[in-house]
């Protein structure tokens, strides 16, 4: 993924006075662990094992476990004002069932989503970030990735790799659009997201984008 060139890539890694800006966003890349698979977990977790290798599988998922350690972190070292604070989340869609999808992921051991429980706890307002409809179709494309039967062609696996580029592309412009639309002016957002996603790519201007971690 290319990285954007915006007024963002002069912040420093990590800001402990957040004040000041009219809109600022915090944009936390993040691994997604195996509670966050869902029905393809074990599909996942199977074709990570043949790549990998039994110990391979196990120092990755230790690797994932420390990312988020890490985000908690640098979290819990920003000075945050809750009462004016939103949360943005990967794969959550808008639905009016929010809270109810946090609280079932967190229960089932995601530490994202139980990290986003502890926001919400504290004052954080929790946003429906993504389209439901966008996430039905990446679901689907991965299902026939890591379940079905790869196609043999090259100009099929061209064509795979083009839908979901696209895919993630009309996903990060919907993204985009539901901070540009809801984060208001001194207000703070913490955007949980992929590290294939380029989302500052469609932010408004005026969005004040700090990276307390490595953005890689």
């Amino acid at each position: 993924m290319a990285t954007t060139q915006k007024q963002s890539d002069q912040q420093p890694e990590s800001d402990k006075t957040l004040a000041g800006s009219s809109r600022t966003l915090i944009y936390c890349p993040i691994i997604h662990t195996q509670a966050d698979m869902g029905a393809l977990k074990d599909s996942v977790m199977r074709a990570t094992r043949e790549k990998l290798g039994r110990p391979g599988l196990s120092r990755h998922l230790a690797a994932i476990e420390q990312v988020w350690t890490e985000i908690e972190q640098v979290l819990d070292s920003l000075s945050l004002s809750f009462d004016r604070l939103r949360l943005y989340q990967d794969g959550l869609p808008v639905c009016g069932r929010e809270a109810e999808i946090v609280r079932e992921l967190a229960q089932a051991g995601c530490r994202n989503h139980q990290l986003l429980e502890r926001l919400m706890s504290q004052g954080g307002i929790l946003m429906g970030t993504e389209s439901g409809d966008l996430l039905v179709q990446e679901y689907q494309l991965a299902r026939q990735s890591f379940t079905g039967r790869q196609p043999r062609a090259a100009a099929l696996q061209v064509q795979r790799r083009a839908l979901s580029q696209t895919l993630l592309a009309r996903r990060d412009q919907f993204i985009a659009r539901r901070i540009n639309e809801t984060l208001k002016p001194g207000e703070t957002g913490i955007l949980f997201l992929g590290k294939l996603h380029s989302v500052e790519l469609y932010l408004d201007k005026d969005i004040k984008v700090i990276y307390p971690l490595h953005r890689r």
